[in-house]
């Protein structure tokens, strides 16, 4: 299937499905997939194994850039509901992420302060402090978790580096509940291996781990744009509308996006 590079540092606004009015930061390169993964289900593409050298934008840079769109934005009467970090890959692994987040919290309260700033993360940096600090200062820490059972989170999201579900769930703790957790609940088959993260079994695993990680809110969606891997199926409504009942019986904050 068609995937897609974001070709700017800044791209949007877009009308997102669980963010509303958002505009995108990109702190990754525009030609190129920088990721800790290589999920299967990737809008980016997979995430090539290469020797080239990645240039990473600068600090300023990037907060010039975003500083020039958010004056364009106020120009038009054209007001974000978040300032999203997604792009090509993990935002978290620029080095300087703590700092841009410090610089796009100054330029929000400058031009937007009711808007609020998300970051979409793969929660592999988290073992970094300075990468804590900064997701905690944001509105919507938003960081995945695809399944409580080893083979099949090897499977989905291929990380690049050894890690465990156990290991990331430690890391997820750190928060004390100031954290969104999102799972994309899926099912294909993968060089002859065939998985299903929405079996009972590990829909159970998943919730063991939601109870344990204590997140402030859940969301759940399926596959909804073009995937690397034709293989994928999407889950049907009415089994994402049943996963979603399980957390709200949990007493956590559930939203469902078929």
């Amino acid at each position: 299937m068609a995937t897609f590079l974001f070709d700017e540092i800044i791209f949007g606004p877009v009308k997102s499905r669980r963010l509303g009015v958002s505009l995108g930061v990109n702190l990754l390169p525009e030609d190129y997939k920088f990721c800790t993964y290589d999920c299967l289900y990737c809008e980016c593409g997979w995430t090539l194994n290469s020797n080239k050298k990645i240039n990473l934008h600068s600090r300023q840079e990037i907060k010039e850039t975003l500083d020039a769109k958010l004056q364009e934005m106020l120009a038009n009467n054209e007001a974000p509901d978040n300032i999203t970090f997604a792009g090509n890959g993990e935002p978290t692994i620029h080095p300087a992420f703590a700092e841009i987040i410090d610089d796009t919290l100054e330029l929000k309260d400058k031009y937007f302060p009711k808007a609020q700033i998300s970051v979409l993360s793969n929660a592999t940096q988290i073992h970094k402090q300075s990468v804590i600090t900064a997701l905690n200062k944001v509105d919507k820490n938003i960081l995945k978790l695809d399944s409580a059972v080893d083979e099949t989170f090897k499977i989905i999201n291929q990380p690049k580096t050894p890690i465990t579900v156990a290991k990331l769930v430690e890391r997820l703790k750190v928060f004390r509940g100031n954290l969104i957790i999102q799972t994309m609940f899926i099912k294909g088959e993968y060089k002859g291996v065939a998985f299903d993260n929405t079996t009972d079994y590990e829909v159970e695993k998943w919730l063991e781990l939601i109870q344990e990680i204590k997140p402030k809110e859940v969301m759940i969606y399926p596959i909804a744009r073009d995937t690397p891997l034709d293989s994928l199926r999407k889950i049907s409504e009415k089994r994402l509308n049943e996963i979603g009942a399980k957390v709200g019986e949990l007493g956590i904050k559930i939203n469902v996006y078929n």
